[in-house]
């Protein structure tokens, strides 16, 4: 697609500014060069590209050259206002570039606020969408990651994952952003790839950092929905010690049922796992134990060699537990409720608080 032709009054009184200088050897007025600032910022927020302004004062002072220039002392005094004329346009011109830089970082914040926390008119908020790519008519699917250190969106990390992401999806429909030091990406629900290969950059760039993927959700609403499924999902990750480095909401829909009734779940806390505070060291190491037996696969060779210890202290301790409880944490029967009550210990913390 051609470039719209620049119209002549951006090179407003250009001609005569160089025909002057070539008959008197004057450098530029401050009033000239106030008038050039002016064009320039006209020209910038008219559209037109640097480039090929540059080019056309360039071309203008080729075609002036013949009637203003007659010797070497009007050369220079010519190629010195050339260059007086174009700096203080480049200079206009790139000051309003700031501007409206600054205008659409403001505005691309304000959007991502009102759509992460679900503010602002939501038909509103759609029409506001699709300036920045997004059609929040369909559903889309949100991933967040985190690292060692807050970011925000001019530190390298961020820039890093989105040079990758678009030289692999340039023309998808994808916005990345950070939010309270973390990275998030939004991307439509039908290209799960998308959030894939962000989370396998992400979790390169930081440093081993963790990720989590929301489920895709439709309309506006559907992104702050899975904004805070993968924000859940990275808290679950770090009350219940999960290691993978990349955690899908789709897969931890158990954990949200099991606390739904948090009161039912402190009650069977208190009921199964109440008596491990009577051993000698209190429960948390019988607690961690129970937790790593379930996490093997109630393997002990394996169990035991998680806690660095021997089968047989392993066993010792899985008969405590059966002492104090009740439960033996290798009858199927009595595993499903040590196992859920253990899992209710760690979202609740317990026991460093009282359930």
């Amino acid at each position: 697609m051609p470039e719209p032709e620049i119209p002549d009054d951006l090179l407003a009184g250009y001609d005569r500014i160089l025909a002057d200088v070539a008959a008197t050897g004057r450098r530029l007025t401050r009033d000239e060069l106030d008038d050039r600032r002016l064009l320039g910022r006209e020209a910038a927020e008219s559209g037109f590209q640097l480039r090929a302004l540059v080019v056309r004062h360039i071309a203008a002072t080729r075609t002036a050259w013949p009637l203003t220039v007659a010797d070497g002392a009007a050369t220079d005094s010519v190629l010195a206002a050339v260059e007086q004329a174009v700096d203080a346009f480049a200079d206009g011109f790139e000051r309003a570039q700031r501007i409206t830089v600054r205008r659409e970082e403001a505005a691309r914040r304000e959007f991502i606020d009102d759509l992460l926390y679900g503010r602002s008119d939501l038909g509103r908020l759609a029409e506001r969408a699709t300036r920045f790519g997004l059609r929040l008519s369909r559903a889309h699917a949100v991933a967040v990651a985190t690292g060692p250190e807050a970011y925000t969106e001019t530190d390298s990390v961020p820039r890093t994952v989105e040079a990758a992401l678009l030289a692999r999806f340039g023309g998808r429909k994808i916005l990345l952003t950070t939010k309270d030091g973390r990275l998030v990406c939004i991307a439509p629900g039908s290209q799960p790839d998308v959030l894939r290969y962000f989370a396998k950059q992400s979790h390169a760039a930081t440093d081993g950092g963790r990720v989590a993927v929301g489920r895709p959700h439709q309309g506006p609403g559907g992104v702050v929905h899975s904004y805070d499924e993968a924000l859940d999902a990275l808290d679950l990750a770090e009350r219940l010690d999960l290691d993978d480095p990349v955690l899908y909401a789709a897969d931890l829909l158990v954990y949200p049922v099991l606390t739904r009734d948090r009161q039912a779940m402190a009650d069977l806390v208190r009921s199964e796992l109440g008596p491990l505070q009577q051993a000698r060291g209190g429960a948390e190491p019988l607690l961690k134990t129970l937790a790593v037996y379930f996490d093997a696969g109630c393997v002990a060779a394996e169990t035991a060699r998680r806690l660095s210890l021997s089968v047989r202290a392993l066993t010792y301790r899985l008969e405590r537990i059966h002492q104090l409880t009740g439960s033996d944490p290798s009858d199927p029967l009595h595993r499903y409720t040590l196992q859920t009550a253990v899992i209710g210990a760690r979202l609740l913390d317990w026991p460093a608080k009282e359930v």
